[in-house]
Order: structure tokens, then sequence, then C-alpha cells
């Protein structure tokens, strides 16, 4: 016997079963306008009240995602109902203002996944040939946010990021943990038997090496400035491959030769969203820190002590030079907490008088989805 929420038996008559389904999907499709008109209300009441309106809140969306999940009963997943109110929330969003998302292009990269995951389908999305163009986009307005690579589980910190923050005075509002799965891709054109070349970003290699090393030991590996410049120039040659997204797949026609190839299932990148604006907490946020230390024996063990002591968990800690210094360093450090908490901002303040210069990049809701 099949019971509804209330625990109440349901009928097990087909014609039945779509009546109520299709009174079901009225019942949603008035509540999503209602949540519509809303979201235009709320677009009234800003232009109303402010000079000049913050539409976009990160903290808020985190909230009510992790609300979502928490009083989700099934039998739909937690994450499942979450990527629906994400795209309810993507699609009121539009109504008041719509929002554009620079991120490292062309079209068709995780990159791009990355931004229809954290803001949904709806966004405005801009790609772009660099990282710099990204944190220059932003900076100058011309985008409202940008979505930039970090790390990735397999093959480490992407330094090009980390550098641009030392340049840059943009605040990191946001985070998103992509699972990345590779294709391999090829076009109408392809002989599958006569494969001589497979191109990819040089991580998307590394990240299938293995792989690679057991189908198609023979091939050139041919690294390209990203995956979907790969999916690209596939479309007319009839000896190469290439390693790319689904999203890469269905936007240039290509059909999945082989899927998922990566050699580490739980492969994952971590991507930052960069803005503007500082973001206030939302119950379970990260802080990222960018610190450039005096060269000097104990320097980082300095720099630690302060977290260790206000009970703080470090989630990672890198290294870059601090070009034009020789044998300079800043350290870049990501923590658990939101600095307006007091004992992350009295660890902050304990640690700038032991370095040359703590600068907060942001403090930001952990990754929800």
């Amino acid at each position: 016997m099949i019971h509804d929420d209330q625990n109440q038996p349901l009928s097990l008559d087909l014609n039945d079963i779509r009546q109520q389904i299709d009174s079901v999907d009225i019942q949603i499709h008035e509540l999503l306008n209602r949540r519509a008109r809303l979201a235009e209300a709320v677009a009234k009441a800003k232009f109303a009240s402010e000079s000049d309106p913050l539409f976009y809140r990160p903290e808020r969306e985190a909230q009510v995602l992790r609300k979502v999940m928490e009083r989700n009963k099934g039998p739909l997943s937690n994450e499942t109902v979450a990527r629906l109110f994400r795209e309810i929330m993507s699609a009121c969003l539009a109504l008041e203002a719509p929002q554009s998302i620079a991120f490292l292009g062309p079209e068709g990269t995780f990159t791009q996944a990355a931004v229809y995951k954290h803001f949904g389908k709806d966004a405005v999305t801009r790609p772009l040939a660099s990282i710099d163009e990204v944190f220059r986009e932003v900076e100058a307005g011309s985008a409202h946010y940008g979505v930039v690579p970090v790390e990735n589980s397999s093959e480490g910190v992407v330094n090009h990021t980390l550098d641009c923050f030392k340049a840059s005075h943009l605040n990191v509002i946001g985070e998103v943990e992509l699972r990345i799965h590779h294709q391999l891709l090829v076009s109408s054109n392809t002989r599958r038997d006569s494969i001589k070349q497979i191109y990819g970003h040089q991580q998307a290699l590394a990240q299938c090496r293995q792989w690679l090393d057991a189908h198609f030991p023979d091939a050139e590996r041919v690294a390209l400035s990203s995956n979907a410049e790969g999916a690209r120039r596939i479309r007319n040659e009839w000896h190469s491959a290439a390693i790319a997204s689904d999203i890469a797949a269905n936007l240039y026609g290509l059909e999945i030769f082989h899927g998922n190839i990566e050699d580490n299932p739980e492969n994952t990148t971590r991507f930052l969203v960069i803005g503007r604006e500082k973001v206030p907490p939302s119950g379970n946020d990260k802080t990222s820190l960018l610190i450039s230390a005096h060269d000097r024996a104990g320097a980082l063990l300095d720099i630690l002590e302060p977290f260790a002591r206000h009970n703080i968990s470090l989630t990672s800690i890198e290294t870059r030079p601090a070009l034009p210094e020789k044998w300079a360093y800043v350290f870049f450090i990501d923590l658990e907490g939101h600095i307006d908490q007091e004992h992350v901002a009295k660890a902050i303040e304990e640690i700038r008088p032991l370095v040359k210069e703590v600068r907060v990049l942001g403090s930001y809701p952990m990754a929800v989805l």
C-alpha cells in the first residue's frame, strides 16, 4: 500500500492518480507564480528605498537551501529538492534584476557548469578568455559576479586564481564544489578506430592519465587552453577526440564515445564566486585570508597558533611567491567561520602584529549543493 505525506492510503487506480497529479500541478503552478509576484514586489521595494539596491544575497539563498534540505521528508533526495529550489530562486531573481556572471570560458567549460549550479540556469553568463579578465570585468562593474576555479582534488590549486587575488580588492562571496566527470567526445566525422590525437586542458589530461594509458596509449595528448576548445576543434577533424563535459557535448553536437573516464571517481573542483560586496553571516560560513609573512624561521607557526588557541578549524593552506621580492611568500588560508564571529575576529587581530599584512578576501556561505 502506498501512502501520502499524511500517511493516508493512495489510490492505485491509474486514472485517479493522474487526476491527482494534474491537481497538484495546478497548485504548484499557482504557488510558483505567487512566489514570482513576491519577487517582483521585492524589486519594487528595493528600488523605492535604496539608491543602489543589492538583489543577490548569497547568505539568504544558502539559508533557504539549507532549510529546504532540513525539512525534506522524501521520496525526493535532499540534493534533488535543493536543486529544484535553486532554479526557482534563479528564475525569480531574474525577474527582480538579471545577474551577469563572468566566467572562465569558452562556453561548455566546467566553470560554466559551476555557474549554473550556483546561480541557476536563468543567470546571464559571459565567457571570458582568462581568469585575469574575469577579475577585471567584475572590478569594472561590467559583470555583477565572477566564477573562477581555485583547486581540484586530484591536481591541487589553480595558481593563477590565487595570484589574481594578490592584486585585486574583490571579495570572495561564495564557493561551488563540482564533481568533475570527463567524457571522451567524438564527432560525426571521427574515425573511431584511427584516433591519433586527444585534446584537452592540461588538468583534464592529467586527471585521465591512467585511463588514456590503458585505452589510447599511442594517441598524442594535446594540451589546450580549455576542454571546450578541443570540443570545437574535433567537429572538423577525422582523427581526433576531445576530453570535455556533457555541456560541451550538447553545445557542440558531439557524441560521448566513452563516459566518465576520470581516474578518480571522487574528482571534484572547487570554484570561488567573486564580487564587490561583503556577505553577512549565513550560519555556516568560511573565511579566506591572504597573509604576507616576514621572512624568518617559525613564521608559519606564529600564524597558526592563534587559530589553534581559538579552536578555529583551517580547511586549506596554500603558499605563493610574493613577487617581485625574492624568497618571500604569501599564505592563502581558508578557515571555518565568519569574520563577524568574535573568535575569528580575535584570532585575526592577534596575527596582524606578527606579519606584514593580513587581508580578509571574504567570508561567505559554505557550499550547500
